[in-house]
């Protein structure tokens, strides 16, 4: 009958050491018998692992974090890596398109109001509203008043809606506040069922 000694290391330190490392020992090794079948388990040796005097060792402690875990790595670029790389776009500029796939534009000239939602990725004009269409300009009073800017906000989201679009993206320019014409063009779009994401 053949005994085989193995140490277990328990520590979490990169060098283990001997004295407070178990020993487990593999009691009994028997020769295999013979085979019941041909297949390549019935030839291996049936082992009994015992593990000896493991009540008198005390485990290092050990906090509720698991072991193995790798934690995340920090994402943000430091200035001198985004120095070497300024043309490398960031994780948002590369991810938005495909996360607000659709984007409103509202432009105020001195006579007109236009808006368009376009698909990002195609760059294709889902729905499109002016006050200088034929339409409009020849039936409201002012082309740039409030009214003005509720009949958009209600054209962009009839025309959305017929083109399966219920959620789109608005991006105020710098220094630019929703507020005014902007804001009821806006609050005329959220409702009549749109979703601003």
């Amino acid at each position: 009958m053949a005994a085989i000694l193995l140490s277990v290391s328990c520590s979490h330190t990169s060098k283990p050491s001997r004295s407070s490392s178990p020993l487990v020992l593999i009691s009994s090794l028997k020769p295999a018998s013979k085979p019941s079948s041909i297949s390549w388990a019935s030839s291996i040796s049936d082992i009994s692992i015992s593990v000896n005097s493991l009540a008198g060792i005390s485990f290092p402690h050990t906090d509720n974090r698991q072991i193995g875990v790798v934690q995340a790595a920090w994402t943000r670029r430091s200035r001198g890596e985004a120095a070497k790389k300024p043309n490398r776009k960031s994780w948002r500029q590369r991810t938005d398109m495909y996360m607000r796939p659709f984007l409103l534009n509202v432009f105020f000239s001195k006579r007109f109001i236009h808006a368009k939602v376009m698909h990002r990725g195609t760059s294709k004009v889902v729905s499109v509203a002016s006050t200088n269409a034929k339409d409009l300009r020849n039936t409201l009073p002012s082309l740039t008043d409030y009214d003005a800017c509720r009949t958009i906000g209600q054209l962009i989201a009839e025309r959305s809606k017929e083109a399966d679009v219920f959620a789109m993206a608005f991006e105020p320019k710098k220094n630019e506040r929703i507020e005014g014409k902007l804001g009821i063009v806006l609050d005329t779009i959220k409702e009549n069922g749109i979703i601003f994401v």
